[in-house]
């Protein structure tokens, strides 16, 4: 019989959201979670995948255990192939060369778009968080993957700021609005893979994390949810990812969940 492994819901979430990331393909990743997911996916099955990061390095190897704090520090470029300045690896996105952005946000919408500059109104917000940074250039050229906790105050019905957009207010108006490529692929929680509608461009659970159920997926998002009919069932972290997660990380500064 085999035995249940022990992972808690951050570790989940890098994961899922790291088996995204196909070999061969070319990935902007944001700091963070994102950051831990795209290194593992190449460190898994992905091994040809290459990363880019806002300060200008593409394709760096990143040493396991010294995970820079952001992507602008001296570690993003270990082994790098090269370091640009910004404005060029962004130019490389406007070029079509980047398949992914893999983004974290405070608030994700029902149409996927983004917040990660406040919460509440702008001119008087009750949080006022870190903002863009290279967020809305990422989300606006490329196909987007977030990564986040499944919470009803951070899976709204409408971001209270459009940081990076999604789809807008859904349908043809992110392509109305000149945003002719990307948008949000999946976003990943620790309750399930959400995807999006294709003629709506609507939020839909597509499949459910180990454990997880459809009412409480509903529970835990704050506008009416569509559901999949033929919904799935993830994968649980197999022995090997964690294996090689907490090598990557091993102080956990990226997979412990608050609170804990």
């Amino acid at each position: 019989m085999a035995t249940e492994l022990a992972y808690n819901t951050a570790e989940l979430v890098c994961i899922s959201s790291a088996r995204l990331l196909e070999d061969g393909k070319v990935v902007f990743a944001g700091a963070g979670l994102p950051l831990l997911a795209a290194i593992l996916a190449q460190k898994t099955h992905a091994r040809t995948l290459t990363i880019l990061f806002e300060g200008g390095v593409i394709g760096p190897f990143i040493e396991p255990g010294k995970l820079p704090p952001s992507t602008n520090e001296q570690r993003c470029a270990t082994r790098a192939n090269m370091v640009l300045p910004t404005t060029d690896v962004l130019l490389l996105q406007q070029r079509g060369y980047v398949d992914y952005g893999f983004l974290g946000g405070a608030q994700v919408d029902q149409y996927g778009n983004i917040n990660s500059s406040c919460i509440g109104d702008w001119n008087k917000p009750a949080v006022r968080l870190p903002g863009t940074g290279g967020g809305n250039d990422i989300a606006s050229l490329s196909k987007v993957i977030v990564a986040m906790h499944h919470e009803k105050r951070r899976l709204v019905k409408r971001v209270d700021f459009v940081t990076s957009p999604g789809y807008l207010s859904g349908g043809h108006s992110r392509k109305e609005a000149g945003l002719i490529a990307g948008g949000t692929l999946k976003v990943v929680t620790h309750l399930g893979i959400l995807g999006f509608d294709e003629a709506e461009k609507v939020m839909c659970l597509e499949a459910l994390q180990p454990g997880a159920t459809v009412e409480e997926v509903r529970k835990n998002t704050g506008f009416d949810l569509m559901i999949k009919k033929d919904l799935g069932e993830s994968t649980p972290p197999t022995e090997e990812e964690l294996r090689i997660l907490h090598i990557l990380d091993p102080e956990k500064r990226y997979t412990t969940p608050r609170g804990e």
